[in-house]
Order: structure tokens, then sequence, then C-alpha cells
């Protein structure tokens, strides 16, 4: 048989009661809050930033990694028979490139020529 409650009991247990809503009602203001929303999206975002910029480095660094192996040995010399080639290839892309940029423009256009009289 349950025991019998007194008066005193059962407004001590409705205050506890309204307390524990009071802080959950406090609890769901704060979640909802447009701030507090914002800074989870923003947590969240500034997160998946990180992991692509992880991503992005590891990506990276394998790459240099793989690219500085095939031009250096596994004791740091130099591999010349492969240096050489794409060294010649550098050397004659910036040539070409200069060679088509440094043409003359053509007298009618550019600058508007003065007439002398």
């Amino acid at each position: 048989m349950p025991e019998a409650r007194t008066p005193a009991d059962i407004e001590a247990d409705i205050v506890r009661r309204r307390q524990d809503l009071a802080a959950a009602l406090d609890e769901i203001a704060v979640r909802v809050h447009p701030k507090t929303i914002m800074g989870d999206v923003k947590a969240k975002a500034a997160a998946a930033v990180d992991r692509t910029a992880g991503r992005a480095y590891v990506v990276a660094n394998r790459t240099v990694t793989d690219v500085r192996s095939q031009f250096v040995t596994e004791e740091g010399n130099l591999r010349i028979e492969r240096v050489v080639p794409v060294a010649v290839l550098a050397v004659a892309a910036i040539g070409g490139t200069y060679a088509l940029t440094s043409r003359r423009k053509p007298a009618g256009r550019g600058k508007a020529r003065r007439r002398h009289r």
C-alpha cells in the first residue's frame, strides 16, 4: 500500500517539478535562440573546412613526395637524366612565351599617334 502523502509533500513535489520544467524551458530557449543556431552552423562549417583543408594537405603532400621521388634518389641525389630534359622544356616554354609576348604591336593599335605639322 502506497504511503499517504501530506500536503507539504505534494507542495514540495509541485515546486520541484516547476523548477525542473523551468530549467527545461530555459534550455529549449537557449537551443532555439538564433545566436545559438548560428554558432552551431559556424562550428559545423569550420569543422568541414578543417576536414577539407586536412584532406587537401594530405593530397598535396603525397603529390609533392611523388614528384620529388621522380627527380631525387632515396639518398638525396639528383637524377640528372630526368632533371635535364625538364629544365630544357622549362627554358623553351619561357623563351617561347617571351617571344610571343614581346612582338611589336601594329602601328594602328595601342596609343594614339601624334601628328606633327
